[in-house]
């Protein structure tokens, strides 16, 4: 072990720094806001869904889901589809089939096998059309253009047995965010009929990666949690590492090495603006946000040694968590920021500890052979997920007392979880042997739903932002 220093100079932000990073892209739009709408010819609210969350991770039985094309009024050409607002509405229901079909709970059928129903048949469906049809809950939805530019999205849930309606709502967007109408429509089906919360309507951060094995450039990217609207944020020509969402998506904090050395800076998606989350000349790394935004968990190499340390997010003093001889790295907080989960090497071995947000109580909570590395707290709370090594690197999950490991994959080199918001679905990336090349993977708490998230380069680091504002 290395000797622990026995002082420690604070790092001072008396004033967040704005860094010139010669690595970074244009700013980023973010499109306009999504209105909900009463969609209720009489004028009434959307019924609400089930706003609980339930932590069953049993396998679920499929549930058979009907998608039609969304029907509309009148078909116009919009900025959205020049092909018209019917044309619209079969890639709107295309992109709710997809979604419902990669978490592994449904049995969605989509539009291009199902008859289009009428504009009127919306909320009053031909029951004797689908009762047929093997699927026991139906997905109507409309789009229409209105006069000030924008596009109403409605969208209903019915069960085909009972002949009822479940839920219905709607919403009015610019036409550059259809797609995030589909994914509330999608978040709406999917927490009416399982219980739990959403998770479409959200985006992830990641790692590009481009060029050769031995000469990988790494760039900053975002993309909606289906991998479309995919961007770029950085040039490459200056590694970037680790990207985290602020909780209200405003900022992007992430580790590059654009003078030489890693540090780590914030991201403004609005503004373009960059800061450099601390002015030290020394090795700063694995940030992390507090569920509430305020704070930056951060880990730093002082004279050999490595700490994970406390910053507030608008420029302040650092305050130093951890302090035993070794490496400590990796702080993940719990959802109501009370706990911090990191990994550790002060044993011998590296695992995974547990201790109180101001750096009291720490306890190691892995001992069950092998490594534990990169864990991150469940959003619902009652799991962590980790990076287990033994042999080969696999995505498992353990409570926060260190029981009930669970291993999800079983991949060469699988690793870096992260929570979708809602915490049934976990992302990592995967290496593959030899080649080196790295994919976003999801794989559900049952560990037998895997898929491959599609991007257009190789990727890695991804870090998946809460629901959308």
């Amino acid at each position: 072990m290395k000797k622990i220093m026995l002082t420690f100079t604070a790092l001072l932000l008396a004033a967040p720094l704005y860094a010139q990073n010669q690595d970074l892209g244009g700013p980023v739009s973010e499109g306009g806001a999504v209105e909900t709408a009463g969609i209720d010819a009489s004028g009434e609210d959307a019924e609400g869904g089930l706003t609980f969350t339930v932590t069953d991770e049993s396998d679920w039985a499929d549930l058979g889901v009907a998608i039609p094309a969304f029907a509309t009024d009148r078909d116009v050409a919009t900025p959205a589809n020049t092909n018209g607002t019917a044309a619209l509405g079969r890639e709107v229901a295309r992109v709710i089939t997809a979604n419902l079909r990669n978490n592994g709970l449904f049995k969605p059928v989509g539009p291009d096998a199902l008859p289009q129903p009428s504009f009127a048949q919306i909320r009053a469906p031909s029951w004797a059309t689908w009762s047929g049809r093997g699927a026991e809950m139906l997905v109507h939805g409309f789009v229409q253009a209105r006069g000030d530019g924008r596009l109403m999205f409605g969208c209903y849930l019915y069960d085909v047995a009972l002949k009822d309606e479940l839920v219905r709502e709607g919403w009015v967007v610019p036409p550059a965010d259809w797609r995030r109408a589909a994914h509330k429509c999608s978040d709406l089906i999917y927490s009416r009929l399982t219980g739990e919360s959403p998770f479409f309507d959200s985006r992830i951060a990641y790692i590009a990666e481009t060029g050769p094995k031995n000469k990988r450039v790494k760039r900053l990217a975002i993309m909606d949690s289906d991998g479309a609207n995919h961007r770029f944020l950085t040039l490459g020509s200056a590694t970037a590492l680790t990207p985290r969402y602020s909780p209200d998506y405003k900022r992007l904090m992430y580790l590059s090495y654009v003078d030489g050395n890693p540090r780590i800076y914030v991201y403004d998606i609005g503004t373009g603006k960059q800061t450099l989350v601390t002015q030290s000349t020394n090795p700063t790394f694995a940030p992390r946000w507090s569920p509430d935004g305020r704070y930056i968990l951060y880990s730093m190499a002082v004279s050999g040694n490595t700490d994970i340390y406390r910053v507030p997010a608008g420029g302040g003093s650092s305050v130093r968590l951890t302090d035993t001889p070794g490496i400590d790295i990796g702080g993940s907080y719990s959802p109501d920021g009370s706990k911090i989960v990191f990994e550790s090497d002060r044993s011998g071995s590296q695992q995974c500890y547990v201790m109180d947000a101001n750096g009291g109580n720490q306890m190691r909570i892995s001992f069950f052979g092998g490594r534990c590395a990169t864990p991150e707290w469940s959003p619902r709370g009652d799991q962590i997920a980790f990076t287990r090594i033994a042999g080969d690197f696999n995505i498992s999950v353990m409570s926060p007392a260190g029981r009930n490991l669970r291993v999800l994959t079983s991949g060469w080199q699988d690793e870096a979880p992260t929570w979708a918001p809602n915490g049934r679905i976990i992302q990592f990336f995967r290496t593959e042997r030899n080649s080196g090349r790295t994919a976003l993977w999801q794989v559900d708490l049952t560990g037998r739903n895997e898929r491959r998230l599609p991007t257009p380069v190789d990727a890695s680091d991804p870090a998946w932002g809460p629901i959308l504002p």
